[in-house]
């Protein structure tokens, strides 16, 4: 921007840049691009592409997945290890039921074939990332515990939707509730019964805010600048998708704007503990953003 300033090319095309507060779009809302939009202060950029900087590797992102968080109680019945056939174990409860749900989710969610089209790294997943339980002596089998994860969804539209997901996982946790005896054991003593006392084990699931993913307009004028202009200064244009989340900009485009996303970050040093840029990369960027402003003269 400080480079068109001081040059003042005659540009066929108006450039505005936007910088937001709150990318996150965590628990303080309204004063990022989501006020911005409701504002209607973004409406004249609907008129040409809306390029999102906050990818990475210096290549065209066109897909980003959805996210599903979930949290996966498993309540037992507490006891002293060395009596085990007395307890109710929620932690072998909770490892042989997420077997079943994954197993199940990936039967009904396999990968879609437009995902090559869209180039995504990975597949739709669903995997735990957190586990824990109220804490106890090693000698005690617990009374419960909780699996907590997420699903990450490929495009949901036109590949699959999170309702449908969230209701796939509800029926999964009906059916091993319903079913328990079946389900697989860990041990001659392992159980999820206890018939003497009436008491089963149960699973309970729930979902916390959901984030939707986004396919970008391949057949755009934008894309196809960014296209050029990144071949023209990186060398080669390789577009690719992944299941992370970027805020926002599935909300962007369904107002209208045609969102195209890229950024000249390190995917390599994402959420590390020292997460850098180069600065010959930001450099690219800038030339990139030149050529990007010259094809919109045209």
């Amino acid at each position: 921007m400080r480079k068109l300033g001081e040059t003042k090319p005659k540009l066929k095309s108006t450039v505005v840049a936007v910088f937001i507060a709150n990318e996150e779009n965590s628990a303080i809302t309204a004063v990022g691009v989501d006020a911005l939009v409701k504002d209607r202060l973004l409406d004249k950029l609907k008129n040409g592409p809306l390029f999102w900087i906050d990818t990475a590797d210096k290549q065209p992102c066109i897909g980003t997945g959805g996210m599903i968080p979930w949290k996966l109680h498993v309540k037992g019945k507490l006891f002293h290890s060395g009596l085990p056939h007395k307890a109710i174990n929620p932690l072998e409860l909770g490892m042989e039921a997420l077997k079943v749900i994954q197993l199940r989710f990936y039967k009904d969610f396999p990968p879609h074939p437009k995902e090559q089209v869209y180039s995504f790294a990975t597949p739709s997943t669903m995997k735990p990332t957190q586990w824990s339980y109220p804490g106890g002596g090693i000698n005690q089998i617990p009374a419960e515990c909780t699996i907590s994860g997420d699903v990450r969804l490929t495009l949901l539209t036109p590949f699959y939707d999170v309702k449908d997901v969230m209701q796939k996982l509800q029926q999964y946790v009906n059916d091993i509730n319903e079913n328990i005896e079946k389900l697989d054991t860990r041990g001659p003593v392992s159980k999820y019964v206890l018939p003497d006392e009436n008491i089963r084990g149960s699973l309970t699931i729930t979902f916390d805010e959901t984030m939707s993913g986004v396919a970008c307009n391949l057949d755009s004028r934008g894309f196809h600048v960014l296209c050029e202009a990144t071949k023209e200064v990186v060398g080669n244009v390789k577009p690719y998708s992944i299941t992370g989340g970027l805020p926002l900009i599935r909300e962007l485009k369904d107002e209208g704007f045609d969102v195209q996303t890229t950024g000249y970050g390190l995917m390599a040093t994402y959420h590390a503990k020292n997460e850098y840029c180069l600065l010959s990369d930001m450099c690219q960027g800038y030339d990139v953003f030149v050529s990007v402003i010259s094809q919109l003269e045209d």
